[in-house]
């Protein structure tokens, strides 16, 4: 069942609770579609145990007088979790398509006695959520939706591609199997066409979709943490993988141990308040960028490959200053 049809399942519902009964017709065009739709929705709710009343001398759908949705009693604590941290994430700015979560937490503040919402109102002032720069992916609303549709109804989509990697435009037709959001933006994971294999695609580099009656299955095991392995970030590189240590001077060796930044990390400190930092990852190429970050505060011990790559992009990086 997909995302839209989830959304007017519940609409249907709140619309048959909030009035004393509605047509099939006014049904229909609240919700935009056949009334052959309704008909079908109006047997799913009943089929979900939802005790939906027909009058025939009426032609009204209706629900009993009794019949409530099922109120979920949340704690204070509960409460101010998901107002105050859902209400900051689906600011745009701060996480993109989590404008409904934010709609969702608005309305559970608004059902709260006067008194309460006040408390809450005091508390989320306090409550900020700053991650870091992130990609708005402005205009791609509709990609998103069509993603998680398709993800939903294990139906194929096509896409119209402005990939890095080729460095051109590509079509391919994707399975859709995991829509994330990975530091910076949303991506969707899938077996491509074109590649013959999974790969990761930037929702916000999407140029054109469009749903394909294809349906399909995903393979057995596959789950998002097995294809990333033990890349750094988003990016599993083929070969054996990579035992990396790491020394950090003393000025940042204590901000870069408070933070868990790998599933493998170990880190021990030195008697001068110097750090040393172990990971095992798949590829040395998203770790060197991080490393690059902490410039002469780090030095990699190993690998050599590592401490080689690192070398040459210090080394083209002193050459662009170096120029008159």
């Amino acid at each position: 069942m997909n995302i839209k049809r989830v959304s007017r399942l519940l609409r249907i519902l709140q619309m048959l609770q909030a009035r004393a009964g509605e047509n099939a017709d006014g049904l229909a065009a609240a919700n935009g579609v056949s009334r052959r739709t309704v008909f079908r929705d109006i047997e799913s709710l009943k089929a979900a145990g939802i005790p939906v009343e027909y009058d025939r001398e009426s032609d009204r759908y209706s629900l009993p007088g009794s019949y409530f949705l099922p109120p979920t009693n949340f704690t204070a604590e509960e409460a101010l979790a998901i107002i105050g941290l859902t209400t900051e994430l689906g600011r745009r700015d701060t996480m993109p398509f989590y404008e409904a979560a934010r709609r969702a937490a608005l309305k559970l503040e608004a059902s709260l006695p006067a008194k309460l919402q006040a408390q809450m109102s005091d508390l989320t002032r306090a409550i900020h959520v700053r991650p870091r720069q992130i990609n708005l992916l402005e205009g791609k609303d509709s990609h998103y939706q069509q993603l998680l549709d398709a993800q939903a109804a294990r139906r194929a989509v096509w896409i119209d591609y402005d990939s890095l990697t080729e460095w051109d435009r590509i079509e391919t037709v994707v399975r859709p199997y995991v829509i994330t959001f990975i530091n910076r933006s949303w991506y969707l994971i899938g077996r491509s066409s074109l590649h013959k294999e999974v790969r990761t695609f930037n929702v916000d580099r999407i140029a054109s979709l469009r749903l394909l009656d294809e349906q399909f299955k995903p393979p057995r095991g596959f789950s998002l943490q097995r294809y990333l392995g033990k890349a750094w970030r988003m990016i599993p590189e083929p070969g054996n993988e990579n035992r990396v240590h790491l020394h950090f001077r003393p000025m940042v060796a204590r901000n870069v141990a408070e933070v868990h930044w790998h599933e493998t990390q170990e880190t021990e400190f030195r008697e001068d308040g110097s750090l040393d930092f172990y990971a095992t990852v798949s590829g040395i190429h998203e770790i060197s960028w991080w490393i690059l970050q902490y410039g002469d505060q780090v030095e990699v011990l190993r690998p050599a490959s590592l401490r080689k790559l690192v070398r040459e992009r210090i080394g083209r990086m002193a050459a662009i200053y170096q120029r008159k």
